[in-house]
């Protein structure tokens, strides 16, 4: 597996999460963090939970803005250098996200931060990354892309398929830089943002998700395989998956 030390890793919605773990995973792997996400004092708690000496840089930006994108960026590379490594995990949803209640605010907040967001990101990144011949994206989208399922509403759905697109298109164009772009689709996983579901699972049920770590254990996986090497999708999903779990206990009830 190559070395992460040296390594500047450019993480957004890093104050929780899937973020947050992936700040955790990444610092514990020897790389210097810039930690991107709304809130400056969720990023400071971040901090809080990484290896001592990490070498790392919190720049708070709501990078639903594209302006907010640059800005991020360039203090991303004046602190730490150009990254060589983007984590695109920041994203949200609405409660109001079905069809019958969905807004054009609303959809439009969806996307601007799940999509719209991390191909702004990518945009900022690649430009060193080709010059260098060397670059990994990894980006958070969602197995809702490829199944659709009850709770996670059209505009997270859309937006996370859209993030398929954008990544293998990554890969298309970019290969021949040493370029690679990673699309993680995780099932369920017990992070804030289910919180914010008409119904929000109970604390049992979050217990047989996958959680943030697991996440960031693959995306450190994927980030650590050798430059010559690339997992376009990475499919993560509970192996007791709730969606599933009813018709598995009818089987298993059958004589």
């Amino acid at each position: 597996m190559s070395s992460l030390q040296g390594k500047t890793v450019w993480i957004t919605g890093a104050g929780s999460g899937i973020g947050r773990a992936c700040a955790i995973a990444f610092a514990a792997a020897g790389a210097s963090l810039a930690l991107t996400g709304r809130r400056r004092d969720a990023l400071d708690d971040t901090v809080k939970h990484l290896a001592t000496g990490t070498k790392t840089l919190v720049v708070p930006a709501d990078l639903a803005k594209p302006g907010e994108v640059v800005a991020a960026h360039r203090s991303v590379v004046d602190g730490l250098g150009d990254p060589q490594i983007l984590v695109n995990n920041a994203g949200g949803n609405v409660s109001r996200r079905h069809w019958r209640h969905l807004s054009v605010e609303d959809m439009s907040n969806v996307v601007d931060i799940d999509l719209k967001a991390p191909f702004a990101c990518s945009i900022a990144v690649l430009p060193a990354m080709r010059t260098r011949k060397e670059g990994t994206l990894i980006h958070i989208s969602s197995l809702a892309a490829f199944f659709f399922n009850s709770v996670s509403g059209a505009s997270y759905t859309a937006a996370k398929l859209g993030i398929l697109g954008m990544s293998d298109s990554i890969n298309a164009e970019e290969g021949i830089n040493g370029i690679r772009s990673v699309a993680i689709l995780p099932g369920e996983v017990a992070t804030p943002i289910l919180d914010t579901r008409p119904k929000p699972p109970s604390a049992e049920e979050r217990s047989l998700m996958a959680q943030p770590a697991d996440v960031a254990a693959a995306a450190l996986f994927c980030a650590t395989l050798p430059q010559r090497t690339c997992i376009p999708r990475l499919v993560i999903n509970p192996t007791d998956d709730r969606f599933t779990r009813a018709d598995a206990l009818a089987i298993a009830a059958r004589p």
